[in-house]
């Protein structure tokens, strides 16, 4: 009889999973996942294309949801700023939502693109998240401006090492691998330090 594939997919995508985590990028090769999966390297490449391809049905869900997050934020908040509302509602969400809603919930795959991706696309992670973001920070502190609220024009580089600061303070109590309790409480002291420097940036 043939093998259920359905089951064959679900057993390689669970030892994916584990020697990922475990072992990071670097540490793994097709070898120990098919080891782990009890199925020959000519088995996997049924359902891969390679390694990277494995490594990146694990993080990739996560980072689209954390893409989609943050487009929808950056949308929220133009629609904020032109209805008026006021300073508090325009500020209520940040990245810190975006730790608790998306990330939280997959914070082991987080941590492995944080601290396992050595070697992989994603190995810089934090300054190509910096990146992706800043341009569109600084168009945000631009409309404020010309919305006229006091906004402060910082440089390209003034901005890039606040908002690196900042990511990489929100990201560290997950790579340290805190429990749950822990990792919001840190998040919300983080947010209670960065949050008034943010929010005189945006002239709120």
């Amino acid at each position: 009889m043939p093998k259920d594939k359905t089951i064959s997919h679900i057993k390689v995508d669970a030892a994916i999973r584990a020697e990922f985590l475990e072992k990071g990028y670097e540490g793994t090769s097709i070898r120990s996942i098919g080891n782990r999966a009890g199925m020959t390297s000519a088995g996997l490449y049924r359902h891969y294309r390679d390694k990277d391809d494995m490594f990146e049905s694990i993080v990739e869900p996560l980072l689209h949801e954390i893409d989609v997050w943050t487009r929808e934020h950056e949308e929220s908040k133009y629609q904020l700023v032109d209805a008026e509302e006021d300073k508090n509602v325009i500020f209520g969400e940040t990245f810190v939502d975006l730790i608790k809603e998306v990330i939280l919930p997959k914070k082991e795959e987080f941590r492995l693109v944080l601290k396992g991706a050595k070697g992989s696309k994603y190995e810089n992670f934090i300054h190509d998240f910096v990146e992706s973001n800043q341009g569109k920070l600084m168009d945000a502190i631009r409309y404020m401006k010309e919305k006229g609220y006091p906004a402060i024009l910082l440089s390209e580089e003034e901005l890039h090492m606040l908002l690196s600061a900042y990511l990489t303070a929100i990201f560290e109590p997950i790579l340290h691998g805190y429990d749950e309790d822990k990792i919001e409480q840190y998040l919300d002291r983080i947010n209670d330090f960065f949050m008034p420097g943010w929010m005189k940036i945006m002239g709120l």
